[in-house]
């Protein structure tokens, strides 16, 4: 079987701090260096530097199709591994880039784009026909808006609009990965109506249904978000007043490209 991670079998027992199970619990943040917590809705460095670990090599190529604050990005660069990073917003881009740059190495190329990840064309950016891993963390769905662009996908009117545009994401993207590589798609819940919307299980079922084969179901806690940050009170007496669990986890799917 071709390899698909640097990892060295014979000395297995020495990668501790690789995760394994399925449930990851991760206290702190890593805000070191390049990385910052400010931005609304990005996710911890930890969870691309754990996908990136098992599922690439060095001088492999990623792409983000939701860069956001660049975490990935600086991600793989830390791990001289080559990425092309998309939004929609330049600004968030030309944050995103000089972040980046603050850390850059000559072993590793980083691209950044401003453009629509369902429609943007990826080549001509990297030079090279296929990549080897793509790392999706879409917006969930209208929980924060992130523009006011109607090509962005917190903007979408309907659970059906969304699955259709972020489904356009994946096939404009993924048309890039190798055979027998891997995607991620980190994503979480969210509550409207009095119900839950399992946007999470939505999600992987588009992938399937692409003919992707489900590797993983990963669940990652997390803490206080800004939305109801030093609200932990109020929110436990609503919990309790009425009928509902206060989110305290989202999920990790990793998926693997069986067909051409």
């Amino acid at each position: 079987m071709a390899r698909y991670n640097d990892i060295d079998m014979s000395i297995w027992k020495n990668y501790t701090d690789i995760e394994t199970d399925s449930l990851w619990l991760i206290g702190k943040r890593d805000n070191s260096g390049a990385h910052i917590g400010d931005f609304h809705g990005n996710f911890v460095p930890q969870i691309p530097h754990q996908l990136f670990t098992r599922y690439t090599k060095k001088g492999d190529w990623i792409i983000d199709p939701f860069m956001g604050s660049g975490t990935s990005l600086i991600e793989a660069q830390r791990m001289k591994r080559n990425a092309i990073g998309i939004d929609i917003q330049q600004q968030v881009i030309d944050d995103a880039t000089k972040r980046i740059s603050s850390e850059s190495n000559a072993e590793s190329k980083i691209i950044t784009i401003c453009g629509d990840s369902a429609s943007i064309d990826i080549k001509p950016y990297i030079g090279a026909s296929k990549v080897q891993f793509v790392i999706f963390h879409p917006p969930y769905w209208d929980i924060i808006k992130f523009s006011d662009n109607p090509n962005d996908l917190s903007n979408c009117n309907s659970l059906e609009d969304f699955l259709k545009n972020f489904g356009a994401v994946i096939d404009n993207t993924t048309a890039f990965l190798e055979k027998n590589r891997y995607c991620a798609v980190v994503i979480g819940d969210k509550y409207a109506n009095s119900q839950v919307v399992p946007l999470g299980f939505y999600c992987m079922n588009l992938f399937m249904e692409k003919n992707f084969l489900l590797k993983a179901i990963i669940v990652k806690n997390f803490g206080e978000t800004k939305g109801k940050a030093n609200q932990q009170a109020i929110w436990r007496y609503r919990a309790l007043k009425n009928d509902f669990y206060i989110f305290k986890h989202e999920y990790i799917f990793v998926f693997k490209k069986i067909f051409q």
